[in-house]
C-alpha cells in the first residue's frame, strides 16, 4: 500500500513488549489505580487539586503536565506504577486487564514524518516485518506478527496505543486509541504520583550529629551510652 503523505512514523512495538515483561516481573501491573477509568474520575466527589499543585507533582515526576494523556477500554485499568517519562519530555503508561491483556499509551513530541509501510525498510531498520500498515480514520494502524498499534498526531505530539496481538484484539486497541485524550485536572490527580509528604520542609534534625565539624556521626566508644 502506498504510504499516505505526512503521516506519523510509529515507534517499534518492542517498547510495549519490554514494558509488559517489566510489569510482570515486578508485579506493577497487578495494582490498578483507584478510579483509573475516565468515567469513574468524572463522577468523583470534590474538586481536583489546584493547577499549581498538579504542575508541581508532574515536575517532581519529570513529566510535562500537558503531555499526560489518558484512555479507557472495557475491562482495563491504569497500572499507576507504570506511569513515567518517555524520552525527553514524553509520557508513557500501561493499562492492564484481569485476563493478562496490556495496553501501552505513549505520547511523544517529535517531527511530523511519513509512515513507512514497506516490509523491506522495516526489516532494514531492525523492526519486525510489517503485516499491515494502513489508514484507519484519524489514526494509522500498524501491525507486526507479535504486536500492533494505533497512532495519530495532534498538536505536535504523536499519541500511540499499542499491545500484543496475542492478548489485545484490534477492536479493543482501536477503542482505546479513539478514547485517548489529554488529561484534565481531575484525571491528572489520579494519574500523577502523589505529592511527597513533607516536600519543601526542612530536613529532620538528627540527634547523633555533632554541632561542629563535617557533620559525621560520633562513632567513638561510649558515644551511644
Amino acid at each position: 500500500m502506498t504510504p499516505h503523505p505526512r503521516s506519523p512514523r510509529l515507534r517499534p512495538l518492542l517498547l510495549a513488549t519490554t514494558l509488559a515483561l517489566a510489569l510482570a516481573a515486578t508485579g506493577c501491573g497487578t495494582e490498578p489505580a483507584s478510579g483509573a477509568r475516565a468515567a469513574d474520575r468524572s463522577s468523583s466527589a470534590g474538586p481536583p487539586p489546584g493547577r499549581a499543585e498538579l504542575e508541581a507533582r508532574a515536575s517532581a515526576a519529570q513529566l510535562v503536565a500537558e503531555h499526560v494523556w489518558v484512555t479507557e477500554a472495557a475491562g482495563y485499568a491504569l497500572a499507576r506504577q507504570s506511569v513515567g517519562v518517555l524520552g525527553d519530555d514524553g509520557f508513557s503508561s500501561t493499562y492492564t486487564a484481569p485476563d493478562g491483556g496490556m495496553l501501552q499509551l505513549s505520547v511523544e513530541r517529535r517531527p511530523h514524518a511519513d509512515a513507512d509501510c514497506t516490509k523491506d525498510s522495516a526489516a532494514a531498520s531492525g523492526q519486525e516485518p510489517l503485516v499491515t500498515c494502513e489508514r484507519d480514520g484519524e489514526h494509522w494502524y500498524r501491525a507486526t506478527e507479535p504486536g500492533h498499534a494505533y497512532a495519530r498526531e495532534q498538536g505536535g505530539l504523536v499519541v500511540t496505543v499499542s499491545g500484543a496481538r496475542e492478548t489485545v484484539d484490534r477492536a479493543t486497541l482501536r477503542a482505546a486509541a479513539r478514547a485517548a485524550h489529554r488529561a484534565d485536572d481531575r484525571e491528572l490527580d489520579q494519574v500523577l504520583p502523589p505529592a511527597r509528604e513533607g516536600a519543601g520542609q526542612q530536613p529532620v534534625e538528627r540527634g547523633d550529629l555533632p554541632p561542629v565539624g563535617d557533620g559525621a556521626p560520633d562513632n567513638e566508644v561510649g558515644a551511644s551510652g
